[in-house]
């Protein structure tokens, strides 16, 4: 299954998510994965074994559990191949940042010149 095939599916990216926190058993990955998209335990099972066999979770077991963790290399992979759209949407987040950073500026300096008026009392004179 192709890279973009696997975390198409919201069920395998809220896992990959969770994952990304540490290891954590199958059965506290079901419930949660239970709780949110009200699917059953086998199919929670299977998201499972998709992200394993296709590289994106490493399975290990303890006693009697199996503890799952995100294995970061078809991350990576995955960055590195969108490295080249980067410039498409760089600049624009960059220049969002620019102007939350002058909006934020502004209300400081709006808020500091307010100060001095609200600290004299009408009484004062």
């Amino acid at each position: 299954m192709h890279a973009f095939d696997v975390l198409g599916d919201p069920v395998r990216r809220r896992i990959l998510e969770l994952l990304a926190d540490g290891e954590k058993t199958s059965g506290a990955v079901c419930k949660v994965i239970q709780e949110e998209f009200g699917i059953s335990q086998p199919a929670v099972s299977q998201h499972l074994r998709v992200l394993r066999d296709s590289g994106f979770a490493t399975v290990r077991p303890e006693g009697t559990r199996r503890l799952y963790a995100v294995n970061a290399e078809p991350l990576r992979d995955i960055d590195a191949w969108l490295d080249r759209f980067r410039r498409f949407w760089t600049p624009h987040l960059n220049a969002l940042a620019t102007e939350l950073a002058r909006g934020k500026r502004e209300r400081r300096l709006s808020e500091q010149s307010e100060e001095p008026r609200q600290k004299e009392s009408p009484c004062s004179t």
